[in-house]
């Protein structure tokens, strides 16, 4: 990653609150340092020329970013990322890493893409597709890392017997989950486009957040976690109007 890019001035910033974590706050360093190597991965595809476009797929993530920073540092926190940010800290790690995903990706994703895509932009037919597919092309990057953040995940917690046996499946249900989730933020996308035109973006916003901490709490829920996703699935879906 080029060390003088957006992107790489991000990764800085969350290295930075990692390395001055207090020790009340210790859990957060699952997530966070979930998405700083993730961020990094995304800003090597960029450099690697991996999206076909990629000074917006570059814009988009560092406006993706903002959005988690804004929310780490109780800027503006709203309710899918007050459950997660306060969830009980002896959740186990990938507990705490799939609700900072939940909340980042249902909620703050379709207002990154908004951010960097203009209503114009909409209504060029072969310019949203290509943005639809650089979006597509990020769950490669994803799921490229999910062996390595299951690695990472199994070296900062203790795991059970079942844990170990349930971890190829995890794997696939994960790399399920990141597709599924994509298709409903790209169409909860389309969906605040429309109300932004139409006057109502606010009010559409306030359901996505309705949806999303309803999902958030769910995952706060006992139980195997991943599997209860890989049958009910991981994104929010905005009903149309």
């Amino acid at each position: 990653m080029n060390d003088g890019s957006p992107v790489a001035a991000v990764v800085r910033r969350m290295q930075e609150r990692l390395d001055t974590l207090p020790p009340q706050l210790a859990h957060r360093r699952f997530f966070l340092g979930t998405y700083l190597r993730t961020t990094q991965a995304v800003g090597d595809a960029i450099d690697n020329a991996r999206f076909e476009d990629p000074e917006w797929v570059e814009r988009w993530d560092v406006k993706f970013a903002e959005l988690y920073l804004q929310a780490y540092d109780g800027d503006f926190v709203a309710r899918p990322w007050r459950l997660a940010l306060d969830a009980p800290v002896d959740l186990p790690a990938l507990g705490h890493v799939l609700l900072g995903i939940n909340a980042h990706v249902n909620y703050d994703l379709p207002q990154a893409l908004l951010a960097v895509i203009s209503d114009d932009d909409f209504r060029d037919p072969l310019l949203i597709d290509r943005r639809r597919r650089d979006h597509e092309r990020i769950d490669s990057v994803l799921s490229q890392r999910v062996a390595a953040e299951d690695g990472e995940l199994k070296s900062n917690s203790a795991r059970n017997l079942l844990d170990h046996l349930l971890t190829p499946l995890n794997r696939l249900a994960s790399q399920r989950f990141l597709r599924e989730s994509r298709q409903k933020v790209w169409h909860n996308t389309v969906e605040l486009q429309r109300a932004r035109e139409e006057g109502t973006y606010n009010q559409r916003l306030a359901e996505l957040e309705v949806l999303s901490a309803a999902k958030v709490a769910d995952l706060l829920r006992p139980g195997q976690v991943l599997l209860r996703l890989a049958v009910a699935g991981f994104g929010v879906t905005l009903p149309p109007v």
